[in-house]
């Protein structure tokens, strides 16, 4: 299995001979490599609506034909509205087996909309972390998300060999709680910070992360 992270919340996941990439922010985003004529993908898997997230996902899916994992709502929105066929509706305590392992949503503390051209806001379900099993490894990416004890019981249930956990703050959790929910809930093996210094309202240094931060090892994944 191989993971690497591209700015964001962008995640690219090969595992039993499949690519999956999650919140493919890839066009607009400054801190991505991804090209998006040329990212070759079979699933993509979405924590929720707002753009920074939901980014590429049409053109994604319909150059690629790759089968979209998300919300039970945005998987209607997008096979509806922008014609996606390919398409998995799923929502939170829901588990699914794919043929690159396995896709489990929990619980995000966040929102979860799309904002149409017209300026309308539209509900795209509940935001949701992710709880992958590839290859024997567990993967938890929270999503855009608050601090909630919760996150210990994920742990529990899903003793997790990486987590990719947002530190920007601001709109997510920042360095402080991340490096809690790490520390006293999740206790992964390998931690790695995302969603920050995109954009000026969430510029961190994660190297204040990987300070604060005492179990297991800290790791950035990025490729640029």
């Amino acid at each position: 299995m191989k993971l690497s992270f591209h700015g964001q919340s962008t995640i690219y996941l090969e595992g039993n001979n499949k690519k999956v990439i999650v919140d493919p922010f890839i066009s607009n985003n400054p801190k991505c490599d991804l090209n998006i004529e040329t990212v070759q993908v079979d699933y993509i898997v979405l924590t929720h609506g707002h753009f920074d997230h939901f980014g590429d996902v049409v053109e994604l899916a319909k150059k690629t034909e790759a089968t979209v994992i998300g919300s039970a709502e945005m998987a209607d929105y997008l096979s509806s509205y922008h014609g996606v066929e390919n398409v998995h509706g799923m929502n939170i305590g829901g588990k699914a087996n794919f043929d690159f392992g396995s896709v489990k949503f929990v619980q995000a503390f966040h929102s979860s909309s799309f904002t149409h051209e017209n300026g309308i806001p539209v509900y795209l379900g509940m935001p949701m972390g992710i709880v992958f099993e590839v290859e024997g490894k567990t993967i938890y990416h929270t999503g855009d998300t608050g601090l909630f004890s919760d996150m210990s019981l994920i742990a529990k249930r899903h003793p997790v060999d990486v987590c990719f956990v947002p530190i920007g703050d601001n709109f997510t959790m920042g360095i402080d709680d991340a490096s809690y929910a790490i520390n006293e809930f999740i206790k992964p093996k390998i931690s790695v910070p995302i969603h920050y210094d995109t954009f000026p309202l969430i510029e961190q240094d994660p190297q204040q992360f990987k300070d604060a931060v005492n179990v297991g090892d800290v790791q950035n994944f990025k490729t640029r």
